[in-house]
């Protein structure tokens, strides 16, 4: 971003200091300088002067001898008895009694200054006839590209209140002088305002302690004529969502020819650069004000509309690059009676340009929404001037007054009437003064570690145009720091009176959203640097700890323990995983932007990642080994959370794999880690049989008649543990000696925080046991019964451990077993006797009897 201070200067109204003690209070206060460009060097030896005479050269029919009046300001040139200069030009525009732009000998042209060797003028003689210098065109000026003759300067060509005079200093005169300060743009990537000399000039007199206040035209409530009728013009705006606000207006009798060299000059002091009078000053109101705007062709526009809209896959634009574009529905376009004509907020189309033909134009003055246009530039490759301010969220607030500036520019008869298509929204906002916060000296206190007094908050946001309005808060008020101004959402009591002050952010500041961003604003415009090297007075307890981090870290400290290593895969998956899995890539997200052919999808569990990680494990070596990973799975099932994303799903997967057969099933060893894992989080795991198939994308790599689901003991959901299907075995090279689990992290922490709640001390006395053994039904879950027993004795007074010991079915008689249990008794309080225990183990009893027919043997 280039700002030209001698703009600025005039802006602030007051004299800036030394350029090096300004640009230190820019870096610590405002943003990061790049570059000091001294604008005046270049043109410091430019003089305007008066051809006073012109005659032909005696020996060159192209050549022109000129006596020009310096007013005698260049010393050390010849002069005549009249103290005239004699120069000879080339440019068939000169003539007498015209106004010229002289560089002296010993001066560089301006237009080579920036080589490593400048091109410096010196006396010599063309065809015969000594020359002092020359009569600048535009282009050796670096002004346009114009070298079809010299710059003749007009009235018309003068700066508001100046006078042609000779010998003055051009770049004086054309406010070439002073320096430009180029700032790191990503240092106002959330000041929009300061994408323009305005809304840095305002920040520079905030950071030098003086009032800053904006042109009228600016800020006042604007106004528009209905126009004479001449040019029919229609204006639609089809997508106020991503189009906030869309105005135009046509403008009959437009002249394009160059700019008044004032402008000229002044875009070239903005970093810009003239092309004619229409976009020279669509271009200036965006250098000053930050807001972009564009004019099209009235004549080139098909039905004489003018619509914004998204655009339809089967469109395309070609642009003023000369380069075509295929566009998507991503896109925002605006469009003509019968198709696009540019590329809203970033650049117009080629069909609609304006050029040294166009006698009526439409100005365009909108808002963009800053995400959609920067995605777009993203994907088409396209950077401008005006996409830098778009996509750093302009307010669609300021587009009124900017039009009516521009309208003033332009001239030409206003020839229709000003169209304002826009979500109403934008002024309900207004109305309500955008944000109300009531900030007090103790809030700004805690956080800056300074303890200003209102009047001096109030001078310094008002030196910047905050609103400021002051008001006391008695005991026990509540201060309003939110950007709802919803006094339910959130208070802040105050024990005693203290004086607030209600602050209300300008329609350009849409930064200031929150009550810290107005104590970030005092603490920058009172200088960071100043604040004192005090710590901020905050308690000294220990803040809480995260339930979620906490958990994930006693599952990996619990599964590490067992031998198993954690990896991380990535979220995203090819198809062929899927495909081993037997989970169907309809139920995932597919990316249209993937990082790679083989990271297509979101993956739906994370157990298929986990399997693909084995066969390469088995061939480096590792006989037997397993495998854990928390990660996250998306199923388009799940829909679409809060924030408009794919909904998550929280898993901790585990698998087991051995090359050779251990002793028992793999699906033991899967469970005695699980088992374990539960133990260290505080729980106990039952373990049921699946009794009816399931069919969703975390079973379908399980053998279901080889698995069951894990449960807590009061019903809660955990997940699923058990082998896996031979196709599955097959698909992901697997040893057969293999077992997996698929638990649910957000259901452990659910659990676990249940749990916690429950905490018992250990008991300073003994326990007792009991074993009790109960014939079922062949049929009845082992998991079943026990879980009967502890429901049942889930009220007592006495911590109950049951545990597993066997099951007996004896030859010959299929259609019972019996089901043994240890019981183990602690009481936090006394030993326990027998007179306690059997009324417990009676009720064990009866519960199983009651709903499973079990009966004590």
């Amino acid at each position: 971003m280039k700002v030209n201070l001698n703009i600025v200067e005039k802006l602030a109204g007051f004299v800036l200091p030394p350029v090096n003690e300004l640009v230190a209070r820019v870096n610590a206060q405002l943003g990061g300088v790049e570059e000091v460009i001294n604008i005046g060097e270049r043109y410091a030896g430019a003089r305007i002067v008066r051809v006073v005479e012109c005659v032909k050269h005696p020996d060159a029919d192209r050549l022109s001898v000129c006596l020009i009046d310096d007013g005698g300001a260049v010393t050390e040139v010849p002069r005549d008895e009249r103290g005239l200069v004699q120069v000879v030009c080339g440019a068939p525009n000169v003539h007498s009694d015209m106004w010229a732009v002289w560089l002296p000998p010993k001066t560089a042209v301006p237009s080579s200054f920036a080589d490593a060797e400048p091109f410096v003028l010196d006396a010599r003689k063309l065809r015969g006839v000594l020359s002092q210098g020359m009569l600048a065109a535009g282009d050796e000026l670096a002004l346009n590209d114009d070298h079809d003759g010299i710059i003749e300067i007009t009235e018309r060509d003068l700066p508001a209140g100046a006078a042609l005079t000779a010998g003055a200093s051009f770049a004086e005169a054309f406010g070439l002088t002073g320096y430009i300060l180029d700032i790191e743009n990503k240092m106002f990537t959330h000041r929009p305002d300061c994408f323009g000399q305005l809304g840095v000039a305002r920040e520079v007199a905030g950071i030098l302690g003086q009032k800053f206040t904006s042109p009228a035209w600016y800020t006042a409530d604007q106004t528009f004529a209905d126009g004479d009728g001449s040019l029919p013009l229609t204006v639609r705006n089809e997508a106020t969502d991503k189009v906030p606000r869309f105005m135009a207006v046509a403008i009959a009798g437009v002249e394009v020819k160059p700019s008044p060299l004032w402008l000229q000059c002044q875009l070239v002091a903005m970093g810009g650069k003239p092309i004619n009078n229409i976009v020279d000053a669509t271009n200036y109101v965006m250098l000053m004000t930050a807001q972009p705007t564009h004019a099209y062709d009235y004549d080139k526009l098909r039905g004489h509309e003018l619509t914004a809209r998204m655009a339809r896959s089967d469109e395309a634009v070609a642009l003023l690059n000369g380069k075509e574009y295929a566009l998507d529905t991503d896109d925002i376009v605006i469009t003509d009676g019968e198709g696009v004509v540019g590329l809203a907020g970033i650049m117009g189309g080629s069909d609609s340009e304006v050029t040294a033909k166009t006698k009526n134009i439409v100005l365009e003055c909108a808002n963009f929404d800053m995400y959609a246009v920067r995605k777009t530039a993203m994907k088409r490759g396209v950077f401008t001037d005006a996409l830098a301010r778009f996509n750093k969220g302009q307010s669609p607030l300021q587009t009124a007054p900017v039009l009516a500036e521009l309208l003033r520019m332009v001239g030409g008869q206003q020839a229709s009437a000003v169209y304002d298509e826009c979500d109403s929204a934008i002024f309900a906002e207004k109305e309500n003064s955008i944000t109300r916060k009531a900030i007090t000296p103790t809030f700004i206190f805690e956080r800056l570690g300074m303890r200003p007094d209102n009047a001096e908050i109030q001078k310094l946001l008002k030196n910047v145009e905050i609103g400021v309005r002051k008001t006391t808060l008695h005991s026990g008020t509540s201060v309003i720091p939110l950007d709802t101004g919803d006094v339910r959402t959130k208070k802040y009591e105050h024990e005693q009176e203290e004086d607030a002050l209600f602050v209300t952010p300008p329609f350009w500041r849409t930064d200031l959203e929150l009550p810290e961003d107005i104590v970030e604003e005092v603490g920058r415009l009172y200088g960071f640097d100043k604040l004192p090297r005090e710590l901020p007075r905050r308690s000294t307890q220990a803040a809480p700890k995260n339930p979620r981090r906490e958990i994930k870290r006693l599952i990996r400290q619990s599964l590490s323990r067992a031998g198993a290593n954690e990896v991380l895969t990535y979220s995203f998956v090819h198809e062929h995983i899927f495909k081993k899995a037997e989970q169907n890539t309809a139920e995932a997200y597919k990316l249209s932007n993937a990082l790679s052919p083989d990271l297509q999808y979101y993956r739906l569990t994370v157990l298929p990642s986990l399997l693909d990680k084995v066969h390469a494990n088995i061939k480096a070596g590792h006989d037997e080994f397993a495998l854990f990973e928390m990660g996250k799975g998306h199923i388009k099932m799940h829909g679409a959370g809060e924030d408009g994303l794919p909904e998550a799903s929280n898993f901790t997967d585990i698998v087991y794999a051995a090359k050779k057969p251990g002793q028992g099933a793999p699906f033991y060893k899967m469970r005695r880690v699980v088992e374990q894992l539960g133990r260290d989080l505080g729980l106990t795991f039952v373990f049921k049989p699946i009794e009816k198939e399931l069919n969703f994308p975390v079973t379908a790599p399980f053998d279901q008649q080889r698995s069951a689901l894990v449960e807590t003991v009061d019903g809660g959901f955990i997940g699923m543990i058990g082998e896996l299907k031979q196709s599955a075995i097959k698909q992901f090279k697997l040893p057969s000696y293999t077992a997996a689990a698929t638990l649910d992290t957000a259901g452990l922490e659910a659990a676990h925080a249940v749990r916690q709640n429950l905490y018992r001390p250990l008991s300073r006395y003994p326990s007792t046991s009991r074993d009790i053994s109960l014939r079922v039904d062949s049929a009845v879950p082992y998991a079943d019964v026990a879980r009967a027993i502890v429901v049942a004795l889930d009220a007592a007074e006495v911590v109950v451990d049951l545990q597993p010991v066997a099951i007996y079915q004896p030859e010959g008689d299929i259609s019972t077993k019996t089901l043994t249990f240890h019981l183990i008794f602690t009481s936090p309080d006394r030993t326990l006797t027998d007179a306690d225990i059997t009324p417990l183990m009676q009720s064990a009893t009866r519960a199983a009897k009651r709903y499973y027919g079990a009966v004590a043997v």
